[in-house]
């Protein structure tokens, strides 16, 4: 059987006209036996993309615009791309109504929520403190502890119901969107892992897992899971 191809995106055109992405994303598909591919923002071939992918990531990067999900402006709002945000919120619809095994990381997380129909805190903060600190001053990574409802598939994936991981973030889901089920926590409430109950395998973390994975057997098998899940995709439609 062929090895499954896995989707990424990409961060938006920074100030050299260049798309980037953290390699650490990419290796962490190919120890799951994946083949990463990056897709850049500012198209929208979903149907030709759709045809020859297996699965997909959406990545972490810069804020989603407030007034795509009845937000209002903050001083801590920071990357908006309306060009990525316009092609990740077409493709996580339609990724949504699909079977394509899909995972979303921060960034990522928040995205698919938003397409949902969910909403954002601006600037977590401003809502829950900082008993918990999700992001180091002034923009740098951080543990926290996270838990995951024992009953949920992700914690079934994880094989852990109790983990630190690395948190590297500000905002976070509000309300969440349709058919998107919260299902780990920090200590604080804030929302940390959500799957989609109406896809066979779609789910979104706050946490950035690609940054442990490589040491850390918990966060390496959101990956491994999600190349397994594909492979069994395409077995399923030989």
């Amino acid at each position: 059987m062929r090895r499954p191809i896995i989707a990424i995106t990409t961060y938006g055109r920074d100030e050299d006209n260049r798309f980037r992405l953290p390699s650490l994303y990419v290796d962490a598909v190919r120890r799951a036996g994946g083949i990463a591919v990056l897709i850049p923002p500012g198209d929208d071939p979903w149907d030709e993309l759709f045809a020859m992918i297996d699965g997909l990531i959406f990545a972490g990067g810069g804020d989603v615009e407030p007034t795509l999900y009845g937000g209002a402006p903050h001083e801590m709002i920071y990357g908006v791309d309306a060009e990525r945000d316009q092609s990740e919120l077409v493709l996580a619809r339609r990724v949504a109504a699909s079977e394509v095994p899909t995972l979303g990381i921060c960034r990522g997380h928040q995205l698919v929520n938003v397409a949902l129909g969910g909403t954002l805190h601006a600037h977590l903060p401003d809502v829950v403190g900082d008993a918990v600190v999700h992001r180091l001053p002034p923009r740098e990574a951080t543990e926290h502890p996270i838990t995951v409802d024992a009953k949920s598939r992700l914690a079934g994936i994880l094989g852990e119901q109790q983990f630190v991981a690395a948190s590297w973030h500000h905002q976070a889901i509000r309300d969440a969107g349709k058919n998107l089920i919260p299902v780990a926590r920090a200590p604080d409430g804030t929302i940390e892992g959500c799957e989609l109950k109406t896809h066979p395998w779609l789910f979104t973390v706050q946490w950035h897992p690609e940054l442990t994975a490589h040491a850390n057997a918990t966060q390496q098998r959101l990956f491994d899971s999600l190349v397994e899940a594909c492979r069994k995709k395409i077995a399923a439609s030989r």
